[in-house]
C-alpha cells in the first residue's frame, strides 16, 4: 500500500483502522433485493448503528435519504447494479454511479461486484478496471466484492481465484465469503480482505464466523443481515467489534451481546448511552 497516493491512503485508513481491522456495516441490499427485511425503514435502522460502525456500505439513494450528513462514519459507496432478484443471472451488472457523484458524496471508497466464472465475467472485470483508473484519478479506493450469484461455488479454490484477480486488476481491498481453507484465500491475496456476513445466522454462530475469519487473517467484516436482523442490532454490532478489534473469543463476545441486549431492553430511551466499555470487555 506504500505506493498509493496520500489521499487514497488517507481515505482507506478511515475504513481500516490503525490496528489493521474494520467492522463495516452493509446496508446496500436494496439495490437488487428491494425492501429487505430489517431495512424497510433504512434511516430508522441505520441511525442507532452508525456510531458503532467503522464504515457504512450503502447506495447513493440511501446516503442521500437516510444517513445524516453530519456523520463522521466513512461511506463505502455501492456503485454497481442494474440487476434484480428477479433475474435468473445476477451477474448482469454495470456501473450505476459516476466517480464525480462519489466525490460529491465525499465517500471514503467505492464498491463494485465482480462475477468471476459467470457469463458476464468480462464486463464486470472491465468495469472494475475502469473504476480503479478513476479511483486513482480522484484518490478514492475501490472495494471489489466477489459476488457468487445463484449458482457459483464458495470454496477456497474459487474464492482465492476471485480475490487474486481482483487484486491483480487493482482493487485496493476485497470483500469475499468465508470458506474452509480461508487462510489460503487471504495468503494469496496481496490486499486486505474483509469477510461478507452472508445470510442471517443465530447470533452465536455469526460471532463464531467472525472469529474464524479474523483468526485466519481477514482484515475485518462487512456484515449486514447478521447485525440489522439481529434481535438486538446495537448489541450485536458491539459484540462483533469486540472480536474484530479486541480479539475476544466468540463465547466472551456472546456474553457481551447478552449483557448489552438486556441493558438496551431496560433502557430503550437511552440507547445512545449503552456502549461496551473497556472495563466490561475486560470482565468477560
Amino acid at each position: 500500500m506504500s505506493t498509493l497516493d496520500w489521499g487514497l491512503k488517507n481515505r482507506l485508513s478511515r475504513i481500516i483502522k490503525t490496528d489493521g481491522r474494520t467492522v463495516m456495516l452493509a446496508v446496500d441490499h436494496g439495490y437488487f433485493l428491494g425492501p429487505t427485511s430489517g431495512l424497510e425503514d433504512a434511516e430508522k435502522t441505520i441511525k442507532p448503528l452508525l456510531p458503532y460502525a467503522d464504515a457504512l456500505m450503502p447506495t447513493r439513494g440511501i446516503i442521500r435519504t437516510s444517513v445524516s450528513s453530519s456523520t463522521e462514519t466513512p461511506m463505502v459507496l455501492r456503485v454497481s447494479g442494474g440487476n434484480s432478484i428477479l433475474d435468473e443471472d445476477l451477474s448482469n451488472e454495470g456501473l450505476t454511479v459516476s466517480m464525480e457523484d462519489a466525490v460529491r458524496l465525499n465517500v471514503a471508497a467505492v464498491a463494485i461486484s465482480i462475477y468471476v466464472g459467470s457469463p458476464n465475467q468480462k464486463e464486470t472485470l472491465l468495469n472494475l478496471t475502469k473504476l480503479v483508473d478513476e479511483g486513482h484519478r480522484y484518490g478514492i479506493p475501490v472495494l471489489a466484492v466477489t459476488a457468487v450469484g445463484k449458482s457459483m461455488g464458495r470454496d477456497a479454490r474459487y474464492l482465492a481465484l476471485c480475490c487474486r484477480i481482483a487484486a491483480e486488476l487493482g482493487a485496493h481491498f476485497v470483500k469475499t465469503y468465508y470458506c474452509d481453507g480461508f487462510e489460503k484465500v487471504v495468503k494469496t491475496c496481496p490486499v486486505p480482505i474483509v469477510m461478507a456476513g452472508g445470510k442471517k445466522l443465530p447470533e452465536m454462530e455469526a460471532l463464531e464466523l467472525t472469529y474464524s475469519a479474523i483468526s485466519r487473517g481477514a482484515a475485518g467484516v462487512d456484515m449486514g443481515r447478521n447485525i440489522f436482523q439481529s434481535d438486538s442490532p446495537v448489541a450485536m454490532i458491539q459484540a462483533v467489534k469486540a472480536i474484530v478489534h479486541d480479539n475476544v473469543t466468540p463465547k466472551k463476545a456472546y456474553e457481551i451481546y447478552k449483557g448489552l441486549k438486556a441493558r438496551l431492553k431496560s433502557k430503550k430511551s437511552k440507547v445512545k448511552g449503552v456502549t461496551a466499555s473497556r472495563k466490561e470487555l475486560s470482565r468477560h
